[in-house]
């Protein structure tokens, strides 16, 4: 078998040297200059949309047949849900599908085509050259909109814009903690948002749901996630960040609220201290099972006041493998056509499944949400978020192939 990567140390200092004053247009432009290095006919980037069921290539070539390629059921899309090479060959052509992961991050697939069957090791010098185009696809992406527009197969309202573009990546992971999130309409968010960080040993996640909707939501969540930042970032603590949200809620926008909830994870122990303000209590699995609800003294939904705030702190002590829910409401609530909830029962019994099967954290929530939108007949009528925390005392994501 002939190595895929004769000389790969050339292909990636090539990218990096020739990306420095590159934009993100010229990543296809520089990926078929490198191909012969790394033995290679082509390269080609396939960027998943934000509704994660199509791959989307990149740049687009005009084909619709090419340029769009479903997550379900395709090579590419294995590659992307799995995290894991894809092979197939024939009449003298070897394609891989390599996964795009920025970090644990999953941004797409890259086809990698060849005419001799690549062996183990030029595989896995692919995988590096796919690391390293992910890493460029990301920092490229803040310097123009190349990128986000070849993601979109949809307008996308001011109110989504002014969210998305606070979010952190939906999906990161350290060998101790897993966060991984979702949300829904995508293309028309307004009310619901998440953050997360991770210091030292502290996972800290929030989850918030804005009365209202549209753009006056977009921008009451968009305070309460900057007045969250703010405190955390100050070294305030769990009940004097809650306090601070209220404050600042009810300071800029008075006679109205954002639920939420707020939880700080020992990565080294597992004590997880929560504030829950008016929100649905978040859920404990443990080997795929529901084993309790985090329920406790709540605090007002912020910007309705913080009395007992020193007292709505609940802890709880979570076991290795242990996976905490949040959720808002729009996830229980999402109706179908006859009126039923999706309701907690089904929520938690699909969770359950996904976690029997052993689904890595990302993979759960998008079925989940991809659920969600089945049973609404794909017109939510309130967003829909949820985020999945996992705690390991090992490392928590399986390695690539």
């Amino acid at each position: 078998m002939v190595p895929l990567v004769p000389d790969v140390s050339a292909a990636l200092q090539t990218l990096l040297e020739r990306m420095h004053l590159a934009s993100a247009e010229d990543l296809a432009e520089l990926l078929h200059d490198v191909s012969p290095d790394v033995g290679a006919e082509e390269m080609v980037i396939h960027l998943v949309d934000y509704t994660q069921r199509v791959l989307v290539r990149f740049p687009a070539v005009g084909d619709a047949a090419a340029d769009q390629l479903a997550v379900e059921g395709t090579l590419a899309g294995r590659a992307y849900r799995d995290g894991a090479i894809q092979q197939t060959g024939h009449d003298g052509e070897h394609v891989l599908w390599l996964p795009l992961l920025d970090g644990t991050e999953r941004l797409g697939a890259l086809k990698v085509v060849t005419r001799e069957q690549p062996d183990e090791a030029a595989v896995r010098m692919g995988l590096t050259v796919a690391g390293l185009v992910a890493e460029l696809i990301t920092t490229r992406s803040a310097y123009g909109d190349a990128i986000e527009r070849s993601r979109r197969l949809l307008p996308m309202s001011v109110a989504a814009e002014l969210q998305w573009s606070l979010l952190p990546p939906l999906t990161y992971a350290t060998p101790r903690g897993v966060i991984s999130a979702v949300l829904e309409p995508c293309y028309d968010i307004g009310g619901d948002s998440f953050d997360y960080a991770v210091n030292g040993r502290v996972l800290h996640v929030a989850l918030f749901d804005a009365v209202g909707h549209g753009i006056e939501a977009a921008q009451l969540v968009s305070l309460a996630m900057a007045a969250y930042r703010n405190a955390r970032r100050s070294g305030l603590d769990l009940s004097d960040t809650a306090t601070s949200v209220d404050r600042w809620v009810s300071q800029q926008f008075p006679n109205t609220f954002v639920t939420g909830v707020l939880l700080e994870l020992d990565t080294v122990s597992g004590l997880t201290r929560v504030v829950n303000a008016g929100h649905p209590a978040p859920m404990v699995f443990r080997a795929a099972r529901l084993v309790r609800t985090v329920e406790g003294p709540t605090h007002f939904p912020f910007g309705l006041g913080s009395p007992g705030a020193k007292e709505a702190v609940v802890a709880e002590s979570l076991e290795p493998g242990d996976r905490v829910l949040l959720y808002s409401d729009g996830i229980a609530e999402a109706r179908n056509a006859d009126g039923e909830e999706f309701g907690v029962e089904r929520l938690v019994d699909f969770v359950g499944r996904q976690l029997t099967a052993e689904l890595p954290a990302p993979e759960t929530l998008r079925r989940l949400i991809h659920q969600i939108l089945e049973h609404q007949d794909d017109a939510l009528q309130d967003d829909a978020t949820a985020v999945l925390v996992e705690w390991s005392e090992e490392a928590p994501l399986r390695p690539l192939p």
